[in-house]
């Protein structure tokens, strides 16, 4: 049971830093998704670019603060985190996770490091 939320304090201390300093940007965010739901036809293809440049964004601050956290760790520990800060941003940011692990090069790098 240690072992699987060794990081899981920290990740959460950590996207309530997250969500405290970006409370005016992710409300934006939720806005425009509602924007984007209820555009008509002919506003709805902008309305979504808008929406999916806001979350573009958060998703890669996002990822920034992990990186910067998993590069102080190596290997098994650097993966572990990783794991548990998906897994909470999954759950916390429920509309930011497809964007957040889209692109995401880190379990690359990691594995590139055990070599």
């Amino acid at each position: 049971m240690f072992r699987r939320r060794r990081f899981g304090d920290l990740v959460d201390r950590q996207l309530a830093l997250f969500a405290g300093e970006h409370a005016d940007a992710l409300a934006r965010i939720e806005r425009m998704r509602r924007r984007e739901l209820k555009a008509d036809e002919e506003d709805a293809t902008e309305a979504f670019g808008d929406y999916l440049d806001e979350v573009g964004w958060a998703a890669e601050e996002l990822r920034e603060l992990r990186d910067a956290y998993a590069g102080t760790l190596e290997g098994d520990a650097a993966r572990e985190y990783a794991r548990a800060y998906g897994k909470a941003v999954r759950r916390r940011f429920p509309a930011l996770h497809d964007a957040f692990a889209h692109d995401d090069d880190l379990s690359g790098r990691l594995e590139d490091d055990d070599d």
